[in-house]
């Protein structure tokens, strides 16, 4: 499984500059068909609650949305998030960041989050659609053991307290 990491225009495979340039340029050629069809894949989806597309021409950075699940706290909020995807892509993650602050046990004052796929467990097999998906599933399903933001972490098995903690969190942001 771990081929599916491996990338097969990677400048190690060639010998020559002339031929590790060539091969750059093939390799965001194809960066760039991968993240066309993506956001066609993403628009014909038909899932709610998600959305990104590309910040104007640059397709290789994105804005996204998510929004909170119902029957969660989160519900009726809705967050942005910045993508943007290294040349490696997809054999290397995307940096993903919530533009809009999210008091979240996983979620940093920084917006960097705290998400297995992200990091250590990438794989090319992923798209924006699973990244999207997933962090919609850890609004509500964080991971309180592996916390960025352990006032949040501490606060999650009192759902009452964290919902006027989360609130007060994001009042505080928009008047700011």
């Amino acid at each position: 499984m771990a081929s599916q990491n491996v990338d097969p225009t990677s400048a190690s495979s060639f010998s020559s500059a002339k031929a590790s340039e060539k091969g750059g340029s093939m390799a965001k050629g194809s960066v760039s068909k991968r993240l066309q069809q993506e956001l066609l894949t993403l628009m014909r989806s038909g899932d709610k609650g998600i959305s990104a597309f590309p910040d104007g021409e640059n397709l290789f950075r994105w804005i996204g949305t998510i929004q909170g699940a119902a029957g969660t706290v989160y519900e009726g909020l809705s967050y942005k998030l910045l993508l943007e995807f290294p040349s490696g892509y997809p054999y290397n993650a995307p940096r993903v960041v919530f533009v809009t602050p999210c008091f979240h046990p996983n979620v940093d004052c920084e917006g960097n989050i705290c998400l297995d796929i992200l990091k250590d467990e990438w794989s090319a097999l992923y798209d924006v659609r699973t990244i999207l998906l997933s962090l919609q599933s850890l609004l509500s399903e964080p991971n309180i053991k592996s916390p960025l933001n352990t006032t949040a972490a501490a606060l999650w098995n009192n759902q009452t307290e964290y919902k006027k903690q989360m609130l007060f969190h994001s009042q505080n942001v928009k008047q700011k």
